[in-house]
């Protein structure tokens, strides 16, 4: 499918050190997100390689961000809380998912949702790479 052309409506990322290319489109009326490639380029940045986990943000609009979040095996996000609510949809490997209250174990082809303002948490059980879907109230 050919890219359309970038116009005010659409909204691209800034070119970091991280990744320096740029341009990457976040927000248009139709946007492709190649999530096998995705996960290589976070599996081959030096972050990657130098830390616990790594991730890239694939969509962003008003409402909704989408994050896919790659994290070594036993890497931690420490307890926290969403402004929104959230899905967790396991691509690879296997994580718990723990709140105050319960915790499961998710795996590829498996996911959860949690509502807004939950303190939760998250540990890869194996080298694992996720969808983190946010979706805030209008």
């Amino acid at each position: 499918m050919e890219k359309e052309n970038l116009n005010e409506n659409n909204k691209s990322n800034d070119a970091t050190p991280q990744r320096p290319e740029g341009e990457r489109i976040l927000n248009a009326p139709l946007v492709e997100m190649d999530l096998l490639a995705f996960i290589d380029q976070i599996k081959n940045e030096t972050t990657w390689a130098d830390s616990e986990r790594n991730s890239i943000t694939i969509f962003k609009s008003e409402t909704m961000t989408i994050v896919l979040i790659g994290l070594h095996e036993n890497a931690e996000l420490k307890p926290h809380k969403a402004n929104g609510t959230i899905s967790v949809q396991v691509l690879a490997g296997k994580i718990e998912f723990s709140t105050e209250h319960q915790s499961v174990q998710i795996e590829k082809g498996q996911m959860i949702a949690l509502q807004e303002n939950l303190m939760h948490g998250i540990k890869a059980c194996t080298e694992s790479f996720f969808l983190l879907t946010l979706v805030m109230k209008e």
